[in-house]
């Protein structure tokens, strides 16, 4: 990777629906955890689907946290890369899979994905209505921003912790 990155980090979810908004719930916690240096873009994505298009053009890399249905237990933390990620999004991974997967195949199209992609995700348990999320889901949240924090370090960039 160059030396200045060109990364966003995109949380998704639906924070009504309990697990399925792990997505955003770990990049809270990244994000009062770490710090990273310019050139990394931490963003709250929501549940928005092609609004996101232009957030990921010209980008080298796209990193993206989400719940991911892969059929291990609640709180298992998952990581898929390059073409495994639109492969699994065809077998609906998450309830808002059609706007990401929309995403990525415009982006595809467009000539605009960036050259590297990355999901980390957690297996959820439970799409009720409520904030509250499973213990299993919310007890993992800190390890899927630790597993942020090692994936943006073997992009090359350079991630502090923030003192507690």
């Amino acid at each position: 990777m160059e030396p200045k990155a060109n990364i966003l980090v995109l949380g998704v979810g639906n924070l009504l629906l309990q697990d399925e908004g792990a997505g955003v719930r770990a990049l809270e916690v990244f994000a009062r955890t770490y710090t990273v240096p310019d050139g990394v873009e931490l963003l709250d994505g929501g549940t928005s689907g092609l609004d996101l298009l232009h957030h990921i053009e010209g980008r080298d890399c796209l990193v993206i946290l989400d719940v991911v249905k892969s059929g291990k237990p609640a709180g298992t933390l998952v990581r898929l890369e390059a073409e495994q990620v639109p492969a699994l999004l065809d077998r609906k991974i998450s309830p808002h899979q059609l706007g990401l997967s929309d995403l990525l195949a415009i982006a595809r199209l467009t000539d605009t994905m960036p050259e590297k992609l990355v999901l980390l995700g957690v297996e959820p348990k439970s799409f009720d209505t409520g904030l509250e999320m499973s213990e299993e889901v919310g007890g993992c949240l800190e390890g899927l921003a630790a597993m942020l924090a090692g994936e943006l370090g073997a992009l090359g960039v350079e991630v502090q912790k923030l003192p507690e």
